[in-house]
């Protein structure tokens, strides 16, 4: 007997990650906050605030403006830039940066902030294209003689018939369809399309009507189109203006050795010129004037804002001015601190005080006990992770006595523990050994201090 396995996909479809479970902000239809709404626990104010601020967006009234989530650390500031991204839709633009990555030897600092910039603003196009689509029931490459002489033969044209719901047309077309249609494997049965001005070939699938055959290979089977063969087909790309830039900063070479040899000696990155991302801006805001193309202006999240310096302070006051730019949300969990890249100026957060003019400032609040069981019981539904009243209580009271980070890490490790010792469920004995290995940062340094060997 033939031993066949199958073969799991290497997807993500099991992984969780941090804000997994965050699907929006939370709020009724009268902007006010549910208690647990959307994934979202606690936090009632701030969320009622970036509900304001997603209503400011949608009304485009957002223009030259940002907003600060200020608050401690594990107080869901990340959580809800996140939700304000989900709120305004599932294809507007979401670029999550931390402030210390534009930090860089190959590309100065403005160039990393205002390529992140450029990420976050998306451009929607509308083309209408005219097709060609269908079930293949004949596919003849028709033959000549070789114009260049001998006894090879060329392909002079393709006959080609499309069979759809209403009807069937029999093409001729060019050969250098037939090179597309050779590339796509394309056979009589497939379900095709064709682009009528580019000449573009896509194979979408086996026809349905040979489902019940019985082939080695994994076949994707397609109904046949419901239209006309010939019809009119309204495609839509989403692009990021980062996207042109790197699209039009690389320039074709030749194919002579000089070129080839410029590519190589090529560093790998490269700053994109002011004036190239004019032009871009211009063709742009032609593409938007004509009803070509949308702009979708995303979500710029910049964590640990702190960790910037003075001059990207002044870049950012610049950037939030341009006619083209994202909604921009920082986040900090600092009070009155230095601002980097001065000896001894201070400013709230750590951000001057003409930048902070333009700021609506969100402060996020720690949680309280029950909101932190709340959000542990979620995340244990969350990572599949079962666990008896009594753990969640004693979880809880680490969440609350060390922090809610601390809390959420022991629950996986616990269940392993739990699975080991024979039982389905965490229970507080899997707690207490997941506290025991892995300590929390308070009792390391007191630990540390306490050793002999430790030299203050």
């Amino acid at each position: 007997m033939v031993n066949i396995t199958e073969v799991k996909g290497s997807g993500r479809d099991h992984r969780t990650a941090a804000h997994t479970h965050i699907k929006g902000l939370g709020l009724k239809s009268d902007g006010t906050a549910e208690t647990l709404g959307n994934g979202f626990i606690g936090q009632v104010a701030a969320r009622e605030a970036c509900g304001v601020v997603v209503d400011l967006i949608k009304a485009k009234k957002m223009s030259g403006r940002a907003v600060m989530l200020a608050g401690g650390p594990g107080t869901g500031k990340t959580a809800l830039a996140l939700a304000v991204a989900q709120e305004l839709g599932t294809k507007v633009p979401f670029c999550p940066i931390v402030a210390s990555e534009v930090f860089s030897a190959e590309v100065k600092k403005t160039e990393a902030l205002m390529e992140n910039f450029r990420r976050a603003i998306g451009l929607r196009v509308r083309e209408t294209k005219e097709v060609y689509e269908g079930e293949v029931t004949e596919l003849i490459p028709e033959e000549a003689e070789n114009p260049l002489g001998g006894y090879g033969r060329t392909i002079s044209h393709l006959v080609i018939t499309l069979k759809s719901a209403k009807g069937t047309k029999k093409l001729r077309l060019d050969p250098s369809i037939y090179e597309a249609i050779q590339k796509e494997r394309v056979t009589v049965g497939d379900v095709i399309y064709i682009e009528a001005n580019t000449g573009a070939c896509k194979r979408v699938g086996r026809s349905d009507a040979y489902a019940t055959e019985f082939d080695l290979e994994a076949e994707e089977y397609v109904p046949i189109p419901k239209r006309e063969v010939h019809n009119k087909k309204e495609v839509v790309q989403d692009v990021t203006l980062h996207d042109l830039d790197m699209a039009n900063a690389r320039p074709q070479g030749g194919q002579d050795v000089m070129s080839m040899m410029g590519q190589l000696m090529k560093p790998k990155k490269t700053e994109i010129t002011d004036k190239l991302r004019a032009e871009i801006n211009k063709v742009v805001s032609r593409y938007i004037d004509q009803g070509v193309a949308e702009l979708v202006p995303g979500v710029l999240f910049i964590d640990e804002v702190h960790m910037l310096d003075i001059e990207c302070f002044t870049y950012l006051n610049k950037a939030l001015e341009s006619p083209i730019s994202p909604i921009v949300i920082l986040a900090s969990n600092r009070g009155n601190t230095v601002i980097r890249g001065t000896q001894d100026i201070t400013g709230a957060h750590g951000v001057p005080p003409d930048l902070l003019a333009r700021l609506l400032i969100v402060p996020t609040h720690p949680y309280n006990p029950q909101e932190i069981q709340q959000i542990i019981r979620i995340r244990s539904k969350i990572e599949a992770v079962a666990i008896s009243d009594a753990a969640l209580q004693k979880v809880s009271e680490h969440g609350a006595k060390v922090s809610l980070r601390y809390a959420l890490q022991l629950l996986t490790p616990a269940s392993i523990l739990a699975k080991v010792n024979g039982r389905q469920e965490i229970n507080p004995d899997d707690v207490a050994e997941c506290e025991d290995l892995f300590i929390d940062a308070r009792r390391s340094a007191k630990l540390f201090e306490s050793s002999a060997g430790f030299v203050s």
